[in-house]
């Protein structure tokens, strides 16, 4: 696949993560951001989300399909390679964030009554019908971006955050291929070059500090 230009890469720092997830707070989609920061799913793997794909006991989410518009109509698609059918584990901050979000879209749904569709999507419009990425990114991505005072980032920068923040905690390139989904490892290795060359940078210095002249 050809290479990522490095210019196409606009991660949050940890700092700017924190001021986005609080922009969001109470925000009807706030989960839906804070698994886009927390886990680094597709924008499309997210959308497509079905409570049935989630296991609360065993904390995991399962990415089966991505979401697909044409017109009116969706459809739930295979994911991008077999690599992108994958469990992840949730974090604390996404799982109690999902159960809040379960509460919240209930007490929605009984609010609506006949008006919501039942389609069992985590992120639903207003009428419990899959989101629109497009109606999505207009309405709640950009506004709390501008909110927190932030670059005007893409969504897929959120995947892109979440990776780097991953790697630059020393979690293993393997590990975090594996939750992104990537068809290999060398993958993760070239779209995050920067991150990884940042992090052997610090391992030369740690050897300094330990070995170096005292």
């Amino acid at each position: 696949s050809p290479r990522v230009r490095r210019a196409e890469i606009r991660p949050l720092t940890a700092q700017q993560s924190r001021s986005f997830l609080e922009a969001a707070q109470g925000h009807r989609l706030e989960t839906l951001f804070v698994m886009a920061v927390t886990l680094g799913l597709r924008q499309g793997e997210l959308l497509a989300l079905r409570w049935s794909d989630i296991d609360m006991n065993a904390r995991t989410v399962t990415v089966r399909h991505t979401l697909h518009w044409s017109g009116s109509k969706y459809r739930l698609a295979e994911p991008k390679s077999a690599r992108s059918r994958r469990v992840v584990v949730l974090s604390t901050l996404a799982y109690e964030s999902l159960r809040s979000h379960r509460l919240r879209q209930a007490e929605e749904r009984l609010r609506l009554g006949a008006i919501w569709e039942d389609h069992n999507m985590v992120f639903a419009n207003g009428r419990g019908r899959p989101l629109s990425a497009r109606n999505m990114t207009r309405r709640a991505f950009k506004p709390l971006l501008h909110k927190a005072d932030l670059p005007d980032i893409r969504f897929h920068d959120l995947r892109h955050t979440a990776a780097t923040l991953l790697l630059s905690e020393g979690v293993s390139p393997k590990a975090v291929s594996e939750q992104l989904g990537h068809g290999s490892v060398a993958i993760t290795m070239d779209v995050y070059a920067h991150v990884t060359s940042e992090m052997q940078a610090h391992a030369a210095a740690a050897m300094d500090a330990v070995l170096g002249p005292a």
